[in-house]
């Protein structure tokens, strides 16, 4: 091999030498390696270049819809009365003229020297509600006269003439509770300038059962703001809704006169309203919120009209959170859907004005339902009660095994809730193991028992549902849900129909009510906490029998696409249609879903029969939010404690007895037509249903329950209150 090499170096040197010698003409570096090496690359093949791999385009995730979101809530600014805008419009002239006594040069001196009071000319409301009266009755002791009834044409005319001026009905009467009323407390608030939000209410309900207020049987005559006193205002800053300064401003130029003001001081329709506002901790509203500066017995012009002014404001406040809550909500999440409410605050004020009873109407704007009035009463109960004589930490997970200082004060509370025969087979064990932060292998059973005895999954583990089956919610905890549900009672009718269908998704209960009495009551099954079961209301239209279930744009989307993109058939096989934009039926296998994204242009639906997701019926009420109550093939579902499990709709576990419910059917008549095929049957008359968040709701016997709040809305909306509070708190 080296011998080879160096004889084929040798000729290749001797050649080239020969070349240059001989004269050789020139030649191109490749002609010369030719000539040299014979062109032997043309007799050695070439490498073949590695093959080019062709990769298959990445298969696009499948997309997804977004459902409804929840809100940072957003209040409304409030606005200064602009009481330069007052133009008043008067009959008469003259009573635009200071009264005779009056020195015209100094609006705002005292118009009558009478009792002593405090350096500053006023006295603020105090720590209770009949400190705030105090202050009004100091008014008209000094002058027993203001108080007495003093009817004059002008008088009657305006009240017997006014539209306005009729009220609902009060001979019934009642109070909630004195103890409520004597445990309210107003703050003082002399500096105060209350900011608030919220939305407006329409139509004044009835009044049945508003707490008894002394009755005004005659009014003074009303006394004119001058001109004088309403130059004064531009001196004070009363921040107001929007809703209720322009009111103000339209009613007193409309009406230049003193709704609470006569013969110079505080009058009798003013104690009503104010004890009303002061007791409005009853309601589950902020008295803080409705606080008004009373004038003080040496109070000039200038103070009362500037009084005047902030009771009227302040008593339309009451009036809209009496009748919509002080948050809107539809503010808290797309979840929530409510029709706007408006109120017409200068009826509100005209209707003030001419009212005989102003505590009787201050309390018919709440609702007036028997559910809320047991909200009511509960929550006063709750405030005069003691804390739980046995409270556990409400997070408390505990399984067999473990050990937890939290056990001992467990097995107490089945202790005391044990009857004879549960204390007859399980008595033993329990005894052998009070006190012990063990929770010992045979006390597994006795921990079943008692979860079956509390009516929660007997599963042995102990965690937040089994904690409060036995021990009840915290003090505090039933306070707070309380107050909540009050709130969001008056997104609700004030007066629920007589027949109607109530459902409660904490509850995980549907209720069908006729004549006001419930009928029928039955378990459902809820949307999930990422499929959440809307908040509100509506009408129940027609039943669809062996319906078909048209899957929702997001269940299509979210749910089926993905095992669309590596199984085109899918659809086919498991007994849905695809239907094109013109209404030709499609196989599903025939489609190229991936090219679509979330836009995908078919319509996708169900066929009738036994394992269609919606059962053999659906209770349709047509919304936006494509929710409706329906039967399920899931029957396993009802047994579980939580049942929030659903895409959206509310299955029921008895749904045939709902829709003859809703029909006026007798329940064999919907047997009858389930034998038939697919058909649709309207209603004769519509039928409202309320798909409600309460986690306390009364029963209908008055008994408040408290449930889970499944998805997290009571904190929602309580964090929304606290943002109003805070804009209306003194010195916001």
């Amino acid at each position: 091999m080296r011998l080879t090499r160096s004889r084929a170096l040798a000729v290749s040197t001797t050649a080239i030498a020969a070349m240059l010698v001989a004269g050789a003409p020139s030649a191109s570096a490749q002609n010369l390696f030719e000539r040299l090496f014979g062109n032997r690359e043309r007799r050695v093949e070439r490498e073949a270049p590695p093959p080019v791999v062709q990769q298959a385009p990445a298969r696009p995730a499948p997309p997804r819809v977004t459902g409804p979101q929840y809100y940072t809530y957003k209040t409304d600014a409030l606005v200064r009365v602009d009481f330069a805008a007052i133009k008043p419009v008067r009959a008469d002239e003259e009573a635009a003229l200071e009264p005779t006594g009056i020195d015209n040069e100094s609006v705002g001196s005292t118009v009558v020297a009478m009792e002593a009071a405090p350096s500053d000319g006023s006295e603020a409301i105090g720590a209770e509600v009949d400190t705030a009266l105090d202050a009004v009755e100091s008014v008209l002791e000094a002058d027993p006269a203001a108080g007495e009834s003093s009817t004059t044409a002008t008088e009657t005319t305006d009240v017997a003439e006014s539209p306005s001026a009729a009220l609902p009905r009060v001979e019934d009467a009642q109070l909630i509770g004195e103890a409520a009323k004597q445990a309210v407390s107003v703050p003082r608030v002399e500096d105060a300038q209350l900011i608030g939000e919220g939305t407006a209410t329409a139509e004044m309900p009835k009044v049945e059962d508003a707490p008894a207020m002394e009755q005004v049987s005659a009014l003074p005559a009303p006394q004119p703001l001058t001109n004088a006193e309403i130059a004064s205002l531009q001196q004070v800053e009363l921040l107001a809704e929007k809703e209720a300064a322009d009111a103000i401003v339209a009613h007193y130029t409309a009406v230049p006169e003193f709704i609470w003001v006569s013969d110079g001081r505080p009058n009798e329709r003013a104690r009503s309203a104010l004890r009303t506002l002061g007791d409005a901790a009853s309601h589950g509203l902020e008295p803080q919120d409705y606080a008004v500066t009373v004038p003080g017995t040496d109070a000039d012009d200038a103070a009362l009209a500037a009084f005047e002014m902030e009771l009227s404001a302040r008593m339309l406040r009451y009036i809209r959170d009496a009748r919509s809550g002080r948050i809107d909500p539809n503010r808290i999440s797309g979840y929530h859907d409510f029709a706007p409410r408006e109120l017409d605050a200068v009826a509100a004020l005209q209707l003030a004005r001419t009212a005989d009873d102003v505590a009787a109407y201050l309390e018919a704007q709440h609702p007036q339902n028997a559910r809320y009035k047991a909200l009511r009463v509960e929550l006063e109960m709750l405030r005069a009660a003691d804390e739980n004589e046995i409270v556990i930490a409400p997070n408390t997970v505990i399984r067999p095994g473990e050990t937890n200082p939290e056990f001992p004060k467990i097995l107490s509370l089945i202790g005391q809730r044990a009857d004879e025969a549960f204390r007859a087979e399980h008595g033993d064990v329990l005894t052998r193991h009070l006190g012990s932060e063990a929770y010992a292998q045979e006390l597994a059973p006795v921990i079943k028992a008692a979860q079956k005895l509390a009516g929660v999954g007997a599963d042995g583990v102990i965690g937040p549902r089994t904690i409060r089956a036995l021990a009840g919610e915290t003090r505090a905890g039933r306070i707070e849900k309380a107050e909540v549900a009050l709130e969001q009672a008056r997104w609700l009718p004030s007066q629920l129909p007589d027949r109607h269908v109530f459902i409660n998704t904490p509850a995980f209960k549907a209720t069908y009510v006729e004549d006001g009495k419930e009928k029928l009551s039955m378990r459902t099954v809820v949307g999930s906490t990422r499929t959440q079961t809307y908040f509100f209301q509506d009408k129940i239209q027609y039943v669809e029998f062996h319906p078909y279930w048209g899957v929702p744009r997001s269940i299509l989307v979210n749910k089926y696409l993905p095992k669309l993109y590596s199984d085109p058939s899918y659809l086919d096989r498991n007994g849905f249609e695809v239907v094109d934009r013109r209404g030709r039926t499609v196989p599903s296998s025939s489609v190229s879903w991936s090219q679509y994204g979330a836009n995908v242009p078919f319509d996708v639906r169900q066929r009738p029969g036994r394992g269609n997701a919606l059962g053999e019926l659906k209770i349709m009420f047509p919304n936006k939010h494509a929710i409706y109550m329906h039967d399920t093939p899931e029957k396993q579902l009802f047994d579980r404690d939580n049942r929030a499990v659903s895409n959206g709709c509310i299955r029921l576990a008895d749904p045939r007895g709902m829709a003859a419910a809703v029909l006026g059917w007798e329940r064999s008549r919907v047997d009858a037509r389930l034998e038939q095929p697919h058909s649709r049957q309207n209603l004769d008359v519509e039928v409202p249903v309320y798909v409600g968040y309460f986690t306390a709701w009364p029963d209908e016997a008055g008994k408040v329950h408290y449930y889970d709040d499944v998805y997290g809305r009571d904190e929602r909306t309580k964090a929304a209150i606290d943002k109003v509070e805070a804009l209306r708190a003194p010195g916001a």
